[in-house]
């Protein structure tokens, strides 16, 4: 990697993570920036599909994914209604010999895991420091004055941020996340052995998952619509998600049932950030949750920040124009991205329906087509990534 040879990550997310983990395995000298005084992680779970799964295989951590996580070897996802009676069963694809199709894993455990990778690269992890003041004073660096005092110079800034990303202020200005109007709730319980695929329970206006996430572990994930600007006291959180599912019978019954006060639950509002490109100002340029922040159901918001970490490493290190790459980037990935969220903002919206009419007929349709929509979709981001640099597991 010719041209960048000292790169700034700001954000130690998934995505600020795997960004570091890929261009410090490209060669550059990489150093993490990260509010946080303690690396904390919000404990819930989340899943996987298998084009996630094969860039962490890129970073050189999918064994221990693999091993800390819950595979579903056949993909399986088990629809159901609200009380428990089947809809249909569809099965998740993998492209990727040796890749399952969908692994589920605690988010903290993920985080464990890419840790570790980054010290095993001697990634420098700045803890408790902001950038205060960033200036293109350059063609070809970025200065940097921190919080602690200190300043440096970079030949590339990636903003890895988040969904209220600071560094998505200075390549495309004002733009702050979008509400859509549907808050997420999540829990972690024990896992009943024979409980090994993700299960969909369709309900009047809400959705409720359940997810393994270890051999020991599962988490239930509901989505229902919430008031805007809606706060709720954390010491709530246990009560408030055991009443919005409270007609939920069939599997989650024995979970929801034990909902308490010591419970892990947490909640969430449902955002959105679409950024225009370009995505890159000079050398800064945005990726994950900081450009494209999605909806949660079609579960790609993690993986599409793992891609973007991986084939933005991969693009810099065969083409030496950094800018121009930083805008090629932008450019092939916009449409994949915005497919997803598309797609992603349509199936949440489907599942706020509350008219009895309407959720009868969308049980029959999924009967008939929830297999198609599912190879459709995967078949559609396939030819959208068109001939991008493959993301191959190592």
């Amino acid at each position: 990697m010719k041209y960048v040879k000292n790169a700034l990550i700001v954000g130690g997310g998934i995505a600020g993570c795997a960004s570091a983990i890929a261009l410090a395995q490209a060669g550059a000298k990489v150093t993490i920036l990260e509010k946080q005084q303690e690396w904390r992680f919000q404990s819930s779970g989340i899943f996987i599909y298998h084009n996630g799964l094969a860039a962490l295989g890129s970073l050189g951590v999918l064994p221990e994914i693999m091993a800390s996580g819950f595979a579903i070897t056949d993909g399986r996802n088990i629809y159901m209604d609200q009380h428990g009676e089947p809809i249909v069963d569809t099965f998740y694809p993998s492209c990727h010999p040796g890749v399952a199709p969908i692994v589920g894993i605690r988010r903290a455990e993920l985080h464990r895991i890419l840790a570790g990778r980054l010290r095993a690269l001697s990634v420098d992890i700045r803890l408790g420091t902001t950038a205060l003041h960033i200036d293109q004073d350059g063609v070809d660096h970025v200065s940097i004055d921190f919080s602690d005092g200190s300043s440096g110079q970079y030949d590339l800034v990636v903003g890895a941020d988040g969904i209220r990303s600071e560094i998505r202020r200075m390549v495309a200005g004002t733009l702050e996340p979008v509400y859509t109007g549907l808050g997420v709730w999540r829990s972690v319980h024990r896992r009943p052995k024979d409980l090994t695929a993700k299960i969909m329970m369709m309900g009047t206006g809400k959705r409720l998952g359940i997810m393994p996430i270890s051999d020991e572990q599962l988490y239930l994930f509901g989505t229902v619509a919430e008031p805007a600007g809606q706060w709720y006291g954390r010491e709530d959180w246990p009560r408030l998600m055991k009443a919005r599912f409270a007609k939920f019978g069939g599997p989650a019954r024995q979970f929801l049932d034990t909902l308490c006060a010591e419970s892990e639950v947490l909640y969430t509002a449902v955002e959105e950030v679409a950024a225009p490109l370009p995505w890159h100002r000079g050398r800064i340029i945005m990726i994950g949750d900081a450009a494209h922040a999605s909806t949660p159901f079609m579960g790609q918001g993690g993986a599409m920040a793992l891609e973007d970490a991986v084939l933005l490493a991969k693009m810099l290190l065969q083409d030496d124009r950094v800018e121009e790459t930083l805008r090629n980037f932008g450019e092939v990935r916009y449409p994949l991205c915005k497919f997803v969220q598309d797609t992603s903002r349509k199936v949440g919206e489907a599942g706020a329906q509350e008219d009895e009419t309407v959720l009868n007929l969308r049980n029959e349709t999924m009967r008939r087509t929830a297999q198609r929509q599912v190879d459709d979709f995967y078949a559609r981001m396939d030819a959208l990534r068109g001939q991008l640099p493959l993301v191959e597991c190592s």
